[in-house]
């Protein structure tokens, strides 16, 4: 149960006062959360210094004035036409006028009266020579200027909303934190010059001046220490939970893997033997194994995976191969499926698309211990679904699968090893802010013989030249993935959809030769129209994103990416990951529109690399670990006040920490443990907390 100290920031929204069933939604959708504790955690991006109280003749255009004014006279629009409202007023300096588009002037009249003294804020602006302020931040009587923030934070916001009703909800939001114990490490918190947690809060959300909302402030480095806490430590008990576990030693006899050996095309390279050995160490220990194992596109992750299988296959246990779609898990079961009969292992098939009779076939196999190796989708963990002995659990493409569901797969068998991959390099610092459970593996060299892709930076400008390729390409016998960063049209957005680009190759090429798929289709759909192209029945294939992953077709040599600087560095790395596989040379042409500085950084360093892991590196430093981590497929947290390109070096403080106080009171029972119970909490960890005893 959360503790009671901590209801009033789990309150609804509306519980604040001003804030009605009107104003609750677009605040909602603006922080992401509908509670008081989501408004707390919506740091400003930034201020307006209105602390220039000046008079009109310092002013220069552009910027933010406060000003005391004396109401002149007000000059109403005409009747027709698009001529602003304007009230002329003046100090000892100047005159400036207010402008107002399609404004009422009964209202303007009653707070700027003729003849009045008043305080006015807002952005000045030179034209023609004459100073104007249109539509003022701020208008008030002198007696009331002290209401005029020195500072005033700026909020993302969302239609609907303005920075004044934002600002006055977080002012309330203030007002209810409660006196919690302090969960840092006293030392630390000196020696970094910490506020406690509620001042560092009321530092930010009303800073005394810009530099409080820079994120080196101590305000803002203790918010982002509190967030990153709470994350190690929850991934900390979660490890230690995992592995007080008894697990299974699966030791091996190398029978099977050296028939797998032999029927494989090809011998490993260093890397894989290397990562296969640190596995196989971790499976023949009795320790569960908890393993993440990193391999850029096309390093052949797979084969070690199946030679893991095969080790526990071997020790008398069964393995689980989940993969994110039906696609990918019938194209696994392709590859592995005729390796592992050579090699006398029986191989079952289990997705959404099993239906009756197979479906059946495939739960007796694997319940009767008859299969040896599972392969499948999130099926596997479904509850009509019981091994007779797992013993190795193997997720693909982790990243599309949240922890949650890689805890039910393992707790099919309850001391099965476990083991994630993924072919998006994920920079150290994210790795171990994801996964900070598990250990980690890499296989950073590539199959001898892979050809490197041509990756071409091409301007939109040419784009009817690349279409004219295109039918070239096609009309020689190669495929063509053709990447666009929308599903449909947008009067508003002057992009090229997939709907509307496949309208166009269709219409040249004929509408058998063209596929579209996007993510908005459905599952079978979306299978239907990759296996067409799988198969060759048609040539091009025009999508979004949702080819990024995993999807093999080797006859597939080009790839267009249509307005290249809309995606990020790693995301087109993955996408020029899907051509390369076959024995034809391979195309990357990466379309793009206007280029700023940081877009032609990022396909600068794609055309120069295809080091996956260099290119995750520089992902991270060009966009910054907010942006990076914000992009929900990317499966990896989302911080709210911790920017891990700025506040790395926490992370590494924050796991230390976490091992050290688990070393120490493994159950939270003691009187920092106890604060660290109500910091999980307010980062709603209270799954975590529920797995400790007395939680």
């Amino acid at each position: 149960m959360r503790p009671t100290i901590l209801y009033p920031l789990f309150a609804p929204l509306t519980s604040l006062p001003g804030v009605g069933p009107r104003l609750a939604p677009l605040l909602a959708r603006a922080l992401d959360g509908d509670k008081v504790v989501d408004l707390l955690w919506h740091l400003p991006f930034g201020c307006v210094d209105r602390s220039p109280r000046t008079g009109i003749a310092d002013t220069v255009d552009g910027m933010v004035a406060t000003l005391k004014l004396s109401v002149l006279r007000h000059e109403p629009a005409p009747p027709k036409g698009r001529a602003p409202y304007r009230v002329r007023c003046a100090d000892a300096g100047g005159e400036i006028e207010l402008v107002f588009f399609h404004a009422r002037e009964d209202y303007l009249r009653s707070v700027l009266p003729e003849g009045s003294a008043r305080v006015v804020s807002g952005k000045v602006d030179w034209f023609r020579g004459q100073p104007q302020i249109s539509h003022p931040d701020y208008i008030l009587p002198p007696e009331r200027a002290a209401e005029i923030p020195a500072v005033e934070p700026i909020y993302g916001l969302t239609a609907g909303l303005t920075q004044k009703v934002v600002g006055k909800a977080a002012r309330h939001a203030l007002k209810r934190l409660p006196e919690l114990p302090d969960w840092h490490d006293p030392r630390l918190a000196e020696r970094e010059g910490w506020p406690s947690w509620g001042e560092a809060l009321a530092q930010v959300h009303i800073p005394a001046d810009p530099a409080s909302l820079a994120a080196t402030h101590p305000a803002r480095r203790r918010l982002a220490y509190d967030e990153l806490l709470a994350a190690q430590l929850a991934l900390s008990v979660v490890r230690a939970k995992a592995r007080a576990r008894p697990g299974r030693a699966l030791p091996g006899t190398g029978a099977l893997e050296a028939k797998l050996r032999a029927a494989l095309p090809f011998a490993l390279t260093g890397a894989q033997e290397r990562a296969l050995a640190e596995i196989q160490a971790d499976m023949a220990s009795p320790n569960r194994m908890l393993r993440l194992l990193q391999g850029d596109v096309g390093s052949g992750k797979t084969a070690v995976a199946l030679l893991a299988m095969a080790r526990a296959v071997e020790s008398g246990a069964q393995a689980a191969f989940m993969a994110p779609t039906d696609l990918l898990a019938r194209q696994h079961h392709a590859v592995i499926a005729p390796l592992a009969e050579q090699a006398g292992l029986s191989v079952a098939l289990l997705t959404g698309r099993e239906k009756s009779a197979p479906r059946e076939a495939a739960l007796a196999a694997i319940a009767g211990g008859h299969a040896d190796i599972a392969i499948g989708t999130h099926a596997l963990f479904q509850e009509d679904v019981d091994f007779a002995r797992l013993g190795l659990a193997i997720i693909d493409e982790q990243h599309r699968f949240g922890v949650r569901q890689r805890l039910m797969l393992s707790d099919k068998g309850r001391d099965a090893d476990l083991l994630v991959m993924t072919a998006t390099p994920i920079p150290r610092t994210l790795m171990l802010a994801a996964y900070g459970d598990m250990d980690s593996s890499r296989i950073d060299q590539r199959p001898p013989g892979r050809k490197p892709v041509d990756t071409r930076l091409v301007p939109l400008s040419r784009l009817a030249e690349v279409a004219d390729g295109v039918r070239r390409a096609v009309a020689a016998g190669r495929q063509v993935y053709w990447v666009c960063p929308l599903v449909e049209g947008d009067e508003e957005t002057p992009l090229t959809s997939v709907e509307d680009r496949g309208a166009a190759l269709a219409a040249t090429l004929g509408d058998g030769a063209v596929g579209i798929i996007h993510g908005r289709m459905k599952g079978p759909e979306r299978d239907a129209v990759m296996q067409d192209f799988q198969d060759g029945k048609t040539r091009v294939l025009v999508a979004t994103t949702v080819i990024e992953v995993g999807v093999d077709v080797p006859n597939a040599s080009i790839i267009i990416v249509e307005h290249a600087e809309r995606f990020g560095l790693a995301q087109l790395h993955q996408l020029r990951g899907r051509v390369g596989r076959g024995a034809a040379a391979s195309t990357c042409l990466l379309v793009y529109g206007t280029l700023g500085e940081t877009a032609r950084a990022r396909l600068t360093t794609l055309r120069e690399t295809d080091d996956g892991f260099a290119i995750a590196e520089a992902d991270l430093r060009l966009r910054g670990a907010g942006e990076l981590m914000g992009t929900r497929q990317s499966g990896l947290p989302e911080f709210r006040l911790a920017d891990l390109s700025a506040h790395a070096d926490l992370l590494e403080i924050a796991r230390v920490d976490a091992e050290r106080v688990l070393a120490l009171d493994p159950e939270l029972t003691g009187e920092r443990g106890a604060a660290l119970r109500c910091l999980l909490y307010l980062f709603a960890r209270d799954a975590v907390v529920a797995t400790l005893r007395s939680g």
